[in-house]
């Protein structure tokens, strides 16, 4: 919810930590459903668009799981940690003009996620579908993503790496 104008976890937000009166509004430019409850409907389906599971072509050894180096699951970290609270997507402008057809942060990091991910084989794929002028290009890098995100993430970094993935890709 937003909390004294800044979305947030409300279970993290200390009353303490706000002055004067506390101001709680649901998250902003979202359809309310009662109260303080946003219908993340919309949000949810745009997060399942991007196939948020390990994709593989090849079969894995029939007595173990697929398995990555430290260097590789550290790629992972600031990724995997986002829980969907969707604080990043409703601080963005561009999500708020244009959520019919952006992605907005907290799906393209995740999408990122699954990207950089060494056991996933279906990059291109991915890369496929996020390359198009409004899932992917609306980010114009405002920063408000990672500002407000509870969890101290970056989204806006993973946004990045993936556009610099498309780009060096057609090099």
């Amino acid at each position: 919810m937003n909390i004294g104008g800044v979305n947030t976890l409300a279970c993290t937000r200390a009353i303490e930590d706000i002055k004067g009166d506390v101001k709680i509004y649901p998250l902003p430019h979202m359809p309310v459903v009662k109260d303080l409850i946003p219908d993340l409907t919309h949000f949810y389906a745009q997060y399942a668009s991007i196939k948020p599971w390990m994709q593989t072509q090849t079969p894995p050894p029939p007595d173990r799981e697929r398995l990555q180096s430290k260097e590789e699951r550290a790629r992972l970290d600031g990724l995997y940690e986002c829980i969907l609270c969707a604080c990043c997507s409703t601080g963005c402008p561009s999500y708020w003009w244009n959520s019919d057809r952006y992605l907005g942060p907290a799906t393209l990091l995740q999408a990122y996620r699954w990207i950089a991910d060494s056991r996933d084989e279906n990059t291109g794929e991915r890369l496929d579908a996020l390359e198009d002028p409004f899932r992917l290009y609306r980010c114009h890098t405002i920063m408000n993503c990672t500002n407000t995100c509870p969890k101290g993430l970056n989204p806006a970094k993973a946004i990045a790496e993936i556009k610099k993935l498309l780009v060096s890709r057609t090099i």
